[in-house]
C-alpha cells in the first residue's frame, strides 16, 4: 500500500511540476514590445515590404498607390520608383510601372526586384527606376535576390514552391514540394503558399503563410533544406488545431480552398543570422540555430496591436510594418540598452 501511494504521490509531483513548467515558459516568453515611434509617416495604406540597401537609403512598397519609395537614412524622401500607372512621375521609363507590388528585394548591384503580380510579371528596375528586365510569371507573390545575379520567385500557381532564373531572365531550378496536409492537390498547394527572404551568407528563406505550426525553413542557394524554424510552445498549438481542423473540413468540400494567414511576416538579422518571426501581433525570436529565444506582443506607442506584415532587422533597432498604420520602431529587446 505504501508503495502504490508512493508512486501515485510521484505521479501527482510531476504532473504539477510539467503544468509549472509550461506555466513559466509562457509567463516568460508573453511580453509586451511599445513602439518607440513610427518612421516613414507618409507610407502607410498598401504598405508590404521594406529594405535597405548598401547605400544606407530605406526602400519602401506601398502597391498600387505609391510604388517604391526611396527615403535617405534621416527619413527624407528621395524619389518614388516604379510609380502607377495611375501616378506616373517626372522621367518614368516605359514599362517600369508596378501595377500591383506584391514584394520586393535589393540584389548586391542596388537593382529592385519586384514581384508585380497585377502584370503577372517578375520586374528587375535599374538603381534609377528604369526596366532592365521582365520575365513573365503567373501571380507572382515573393521575391528574394540571390548572388550570383539569380532571383528566386514563388508562386501560388506554379507546381514547386520556390522557381530561380538567371540574370537573363531564364528558368534554371525549381525546389520544394507541397507539404502533404490533405488529400486534395490545391488544398496542400495553398496551404504551402509562402514568400522569401534571402541574408549575406546565401541562404534562402521560406515561410510558409498558412501552415498550421508557424514555419520557416532555411534553404542553400540551390535548394537543399537545411534548418527549420518553427514555433512549437503551448501558445501555437490552439491555433495549429483550428486550421487542421479547417483543412479537414475544406478537404471533404469541392470549394476553392481558403485559410486564415498564420506567419505573416519575418526579417534576418544579416550579421548573427537570428530570425525574428511575426504571427499577426506577436513576434517570435529564434537564434540562428532555430531555437526560440523569446515571444512578445507588439504595439504602436499609442497601444493599438500591431499585425505586422513586414520586417526589417538592424543593428540596434527593428522596423515593423503593417498595412494601414505603417511603419514603427522598435528596440530590440535582445540586445542591452
Amino acid at each position: 500500500m505504501l508503495r502504490k501511494n508512493g508512486t501515485i504521490l510521484a505521479t501527482l509531483v510531476a504532473i504539477c511540476l510539467f503544468a509549472f513548467a509550461m506555466l513559466s515558459a509562457a509567463s516568460d516568453i508573453d511580453a509586451d514590445l511599445m513602439a518607440k515611434r513610427r518612421v516613414f509617416p507618409s507610407i502607410g495604406p498598401g504598405l508590404h515590404a521594406i529594405h535597405r540597401g548598401s547605400d544606407g537609403k530605406y526602400y519602401l512598397l506601398a502597391s498600387p498607390n505609391v510604388g517604391i519609395a526611396v527615403f535617405d537614412p534621416t527619413e527624407k524622401r528621395l524619389a518614388v520608383l516604379g510609380a502607377p500607372p495611375a501616378a506616373p512621375t517626372a522621367n518614368q521609363a516605359s514599362g517600369s510601372s508596378i501595377t500591383f507590388g506584391a514584394d520586393f528585394d535589393l540584389d548586391s548591384h542596388g537593382n529592385l526586384c519586384v514581384a508585380d503580380r497585377g502584370s503577372n510579371l517578375v520586374k528587375i528596375l535599374a538603381p534609377d527606376g528604369s526596366l532592365h528586365l521582365s520575365i513573365p510569371l503567373n501571380s507572382p507573390l515573393s521575391v528574394a535576390a540571390l548572388p550570383d545575379g539569380e532571383i528566386a520567385v514563388t508562386s501560388p500557381q506554379s507546381l514547386h514552391l520556390v522557381s530561380v532564373f538567371d540574370s537573363r531572365g531564364r528558368l534554371v531550378r525549381e525546389f520544394g514540394d507541397p507539404e502533404p496536409l490533405s488529400a486534395r492537390t490545391d488544398l496542400n498547394r495553398y496551404a504551402s503558399i509562402g514568400r522569401l527572404a534571402s541574408d549575406p551568407q546565401g541562404h534562402l528563406y521560406y515561410g510558409y503563410t498558412y501552415f498550421p505550426e508557424p514555419l520557416i525553413r532555411q534553404f542553400d542557394s540551390l535548394g537543399f533544406a537545411k534548418l527549420d524554424f518553427q514555433l512549437t510552445t503551448i501558445d501555437a498549438f490552439s491555433e495549429a488545431r483550428a486550421t487542421r481542423k479547417e483543412i479537414q473540413r475544406l478537404e471533404q468540400r469541392s470549394d476553392p480552398p481558403s485559410l486564415q494567414p498564420i506567419l505573416t511576416a519575418f526579417g534576418i538579422d544579416p550579421v548573427s543570422g537570428d530570425l525574428w518571426m511575426a504571427l499577426n501581433n506577436t513576434l517570435v525570436h529564434f537564434d540562428k540555430d532555430g531555437d526560440q529565444r523569446s515571444e512578445y506582443r507588439i504595439y504602436t506607442p499609442d497601444g493599438a496591436r500591431l499585425e505586422a506584415n513586414c520586417i526589417l532587422v538592424e543593428d540596434h533597432r527593428l522596423l515593423i510594418g503593417a498595412d494601414p498604420l505603417g511603419v514603427y520602431e522598435f528596440a530590440r529587446p535582445d540586445r542591452n540598452p
